[in-house]
């Protein structure tokens, strides 16, 4: 409907109100304000940045900033800020606005800054005479040569001031962020993760993303942080610099979407067994945190495996600990603009650890269980380790192995009955999906390899149920079988009474076979039962069930008195051990 604009004349006769009725086409034009017409030449300029919503034009992004913060967005972009750094700053964690193209959000954060400035001229522009004819005013033609009105001029001036800044600011690299959350992380790097993760050809139903920074930003934040401390604190503000979002915050928030949308839809999320790491170096500035080393020495301390002191985790530590006089003292506030953009390293891809678990027999006495390698030098040309490792992690698409098992057995021993106890867990696979089925033929294929060894029972756990593997073994009880010979001559008689010896306990010493590697020292250890069969008189089998950790050799042959007591001294004889097999 067509309202009509109702004026007061003066003089005239009006209705029972006293207002007259002035038609459409002569009413009064308000003046619009300038925030109002920044809004509207926007929109009318840009209408990418519209949105369809049940047909009806909505704006793409609306910055969540306040009059609270025009002051410190006006500094950060006078000390040479990206954007969406000064978003950080301002401690907007909307995810929307980060994802925002950066010339519409600097666009926009310049409209935010005007209004403060064309508010002011308003202010100044509003106070003046009123025409004592509305009537008159109204209906006097325009001129044809009129003069701008001051706040359309100071709009236009301001208008081709912020076009030249914003180009200046658009071209220029962020002094914080040092181009991270400008030119890399858009589209370009996301086909770049995206290429890679399909290169390797992982499966994965969602990824992580993770992101490595040079330790110099948190310097650099930290100078712009005490930059806009001061105006805060002016301005009688709250602002805690742990509100901050972080750059690594926001460049996840701008990639996820589009790495979602490159990988068709596979969702990235921030918990994952399947990492993709982004890396990003700049050895321009590197230096920029080696004065810190002088001011707070004790937070970098050299290192055996690290390849630099100036670790990020240092830096942080340095800076809680150095106070803000010192720190001006020694780096520009605000940071000096850098040379050029960070470089992306090499985009790593990582999938968690996966673990298998099953029983091994061995049934050779020349096999040892993992590699027998001394001085650089294979002295038996396989292991028990190598023939279970090499169809799984062909299988799995591995990068590597850690082999380990309940125990071990001597090369020479034969690992009988329910099989041994082991795990593996494989590093960094490439496929980690295996159905009972897929991995009941894995170990078919493993048992078909070789007719050393057999697997059972193999399946994949968790490494709760790999570290349960290893608990109690003090307190497991094992059978073995050993074939023993004896120097004197014996009948069935003079073995018999070993069959009644029950909870025997052994003093063993560390046996010197494998002194080498294990601790000196004087272990306890019991045989619960034993039993015997006669071969002959010089032989006879030996049954025994007990404590993990015995060492059954020794037992039987004394080891040179070294375990006590021993089957020596029970038969009054020297004997020796010449087969074992363990269950």
């Amino acid at each position: 409907m067509d309202e009509a604009q109702w004026v007061k004349p003066r003089g005239s006769a009006s209705d029972g109100l006293g207002l007259r009725r002035v038609p459409r086409d002569r009413r009064q034009k308000l003046p619009e304000s300038p925030a109002a017409a920044e809004r509207r030449r926007i929109r009318l300029s840009n209408p990418r940045r519209m949105k369809m919503t049940n047909n009806v034009n909505t704006p793409a992004v609306m910055l969540p900033l306040k009059e609270k913060d025009k002051p410190i967005v006006q500094k950060l972009l006078s000390a040479g800020c990206c954007a969406r750094c000064v978003l950080r700053f301002c401690c907007v964690s909307v995810q929307a606005a980060y994802r925002q193209a950066q010339h519409e959000t600097l666009k926009e954060l310049q409209t935010f800054i005007m209004e403060k400035e064309n508010n002011k001229v308003q202010d100044s522009a509003d106070f003046k005479p009123h025409d004592t004819d509305l009537s008159q005013t109204v209906e006097d033609p325009p001129c044809k040569k009129a003069k701008l009105d001051p706040t359309e001029a100071v709009q236009s001036e301001t208008d081709a001031a912020a076009m030249v800044t914003q180009k200046k600011e658009e071209s220029s690299v962020c002094v914080v962020c040092l181009g991270i959350l400008q030119d890399l992380c858009g589209p370009d790097q996301a086909i770049k993760i995206v290429e890679t993760v399909k290169a390797q050809n992982y499966e994965f139903d969602t990824l992580v993303l993770s992101v490595s920074l040079p330790a110099q930003l948190c310097v650099r934040e930290h100078s712009c942080w005490l930059h806009v401390k001061k105006e805060v604190r002016q301005k009688g503000l709250v602002l805690d610099k742990d509100d901050v979002i972080q750059v690594k915050e926001a460049f996840k928030w701008i990639m996820q979407g589009l790495v979602t949308k490159q990988l068709e839809g596979v969702a990235v999320v921030s918990k994952s067994p399947f990492e993709v790491g982004v890396e990003f170096t700049h050895p321009d500035t590197e230096s920029d945190c080696h004065f810190l080393a002088k001011c707070c020495p004790d937070c970098f301390k050299p290192t055996k495996n690290k390849q630099s002191v100036f670790t990020r985790m240092a830096v942080v530590k340095a800076l809680e600990k150095i106070s803000d006089v010192k720190f001006l003292e020694h780096y520009p506030c605000p940071p000096s603009e850098p040379s050029g953009s960070c470089t992306p390293q090499d985009i790593q891809c990582l999938h968690v650890s996966v673990f298998i678990a099953g029983r091994y027999n061995k049934f050779c006495r020349s096999l040892p269980q993992t590699p027998w390698v001394i001085d650089g030098e294979r002295r038996m040309e396989s292991s028990v380790e190598e023939l279970i490792a090499a169809p799984i992690l062909s299988a799995f698409r591995a990068d590597g192995f850690n082999f380990s098992s309940s125990g071990r057995e001597d090369v020479d021993v034969r690992t009988l009955g329910n099989g041994r106890p082991f795990a593996m867990e494989l590093l960094n696979p490439h496929r980690s999906r295996f159905s009972k089925v897929e991995m009941k033929q894995l170990q078919e294929m493993i048992n078909k390899s070789s007719d050393k060894i057999r697997v059972r029972d193999l399946q994949i756990v968790t490494r709760e149920a790999m570290s349960r593997m290893k608990e109690g073994e003090e307190e497991k009880t094992k059978s073995y079988t050993a074939l023993v010979w004896t120097q004197k001559s014996i009948e069935n008689e003079d073995i018999s009474f070993i069959n009644d010896i029950k909870d025997l306990t052994l003093d063993q010493k560390t046996p010197l076979r494998v002194l080498h590697r294990r601790a000196l020292a004087i272990r306890q250890r019991v045989i619960h039962s034993m039993n015997v069969r006669f071969v002959d008189s010089h032989h006879f089998y030996l049954g025994l069930k007990t404590q993990a950790g015995t060492y059954i050799k020794e037992f039987v042959h004394g080891d040179f008195g070294r375990t006590k007591p021993n089957l020596c001294q029970l038969l009054k004889t020297d004997t020796d051990i010449l087969e074992l097999d363990v269950e």
